[in-house]
């Protein structure tokens, strides 16, 4: 766990960016200190009789008040186009009544405010170019207007400041917006990354717990179906045996002898359970533990079993099905068909693993037979693992169960006698 949470390790968070929140309150701050300059700067002057202090003052205002509104108040685009005109309106009266010293840092602190709310580059070429117009015909509609003449010449001359200030303002505001921007996005980025990992790792957890809970389930029911079984099972042959033990001793040595098989496969499947909860699994192939299982059903009993099989390589639900289909298969030819023989085959064709087991016992009628716990048993899981699994009896002719499975993989087959 340790080390999954070292993987999913938060990103460290960038600092949240105030902009443009705060830059608006420097334009506005700056906006304010020009005007004072301005209006104080300009109040004796009387270009048209008036003196400039009773107009310049009310402009003033109404460009502060428009401001205001287009920087806290309105949100949609289309709405502030008005409050553009109010300003493109206030700095034509104000450059018409003053020097014009000052106008140009009004029209930049004014463009800066746009820069800092339009994402598109083209939107702020197109307001950058239209700005430099209506800067350089109020220039010359106030040359004209104050009896000053008009001469391009003298119009370019005085404005060549304000035009390269106009650019260098251009260039360095989208410079420091577009990199704030790209800082903000690339937080919003990191702030989702950050959640998704902390989502990723709950759910790890929750999945981690849901699959030991699983995995117990499965065992304690695996348990509950093979071991639980057989141990069942063995209680009734030993009862048997001792009802059978004085007047037919070769039946007391048949249900001993099944009883004891079973007994083996029920230990052997407590161990596989014990060996699977501590983790501590067994390094062998499905072929060495179905020839295990082969060599302790024969050890000790007069019963013959023949084989022949691939060595095939299985996922555990399936090699554990195999495995105990094979034991229950032995078990059951023993218990009720009184088998001595098996004949046991495992081969892969075509993408499906086949399981064969018949023995020489007793047999019954098809059309009679009743799935026991077993046999139903073997079912359930088969289907369950996309296999079928089908038993073909006659009397006196035997027993055979036959299952097919899904392949996990090509293996390469092996012939053993």
């Amino acid at each position: 766990m340790k080390k999954n949470d070292n993987a999913t390790e938060k990103i460290p968070r960038l600092k949240k960016s105030i902009f443009p929140q705060f830059g608006r309150v420097i334009v506005y701050c700056l906006l304010i200190a020009i005007l004072i300059v301005l209006i104080v700067a300009n109040q004796n002057i009387d270009p048209f009789g008036v003196t400039a202090w009773y107009v310049t003052f009310p402009a003033a205002i109404v460009l502060l008040g428009d401001n205001a509104i287009k920087f806290w108040v309105v949100k949609h685009y289309p709405v502030k186009i008005v409050c553009y005109v109010f300003d493109i309106l206030s700095l034509m009266v104000l450059t018409m009544f003053s020097d014009g010293t000052l106008i140009s840092i009004l029209y930049l602190t004014i463009l800066s405010e746009f820069y800092l709310n339009q994402k598109s580059v083209t939107a702020n070429v197109a307001m950058w170019i239209t700005s430099m117009f209506i800067f350089l015909v109020t220039f010359a509609l106030s040359s004209v207007f104050k009896s000053e003449g008009f001469s391009l010449v003298r119009l370019l001359s005085n404005a060549f400041n304000d035009l390269i200030l106009f650019i260098v303002h251009f260039f360095a505001m989208n410079f420091v917006v577009q990199l704030t921007r790209k800082n903000r996005e690339l937080l919003k980025t990191s702030e989702e990354l950050n959640n998704s990992n902390e989502k990723l790792r709950v759910a790890y957890n929750e999945l981690k717990e849901i699959t030991a809970l699983e995995e117990r389930q499965r065992i304690a029911k695996d348990i509950h179906d093979t071991a639980g079984h057989s141990i069942t099972t063995v209680i009734m042959q030993t009862e048997a045996a001792k009802i059978a033990v004085d007047n037919n001793p070769d039946e007391a040595k048949k249900r001993i002898t099944a009883a004891n098989l079973q007994a083996k496969h029920a230990l052997e499947e407590l161990r596989e359970s014990v060996h699977l909860l501590s983790g501590n699994l067994k390094d062998s192939s499905l072929k060495e533990k179905l020839e295990s299982i082969i060599s302790e059903s024969m050890e000790g009993t007069d019963i013959a079993i023949r084989y022949d099989l691939d060595d095939i390589t299985l996922g555990d639900l399936k090699a554990r099905l195999i495995l105990n289909t094979l034991k229950e298969g032995i078990s059951n030819g023993l218990r009720h068909g009184n088998a001595t023989a098996f004949y046991f085959e495992l081969k892969e064709k075509d993408g499906r693993v086949e399981f064969l087991l018949s023995d020489n016992g007793a047999g019954m009628d098809a059309e009679q037979l009743k799935e026991g716990f077993g046999l139903a048993g073997m079912h359930r899981r088969a289907e369950s693992l996309g296999g079928t699994v089908w038993f073909e009896t006659e009397p006196d002719e035997g027993f055979e169960i036959h299952m097919t499975l899904p392949s996990d993989s090509k293996n390469k087959s092996v012939k053993e006698r």
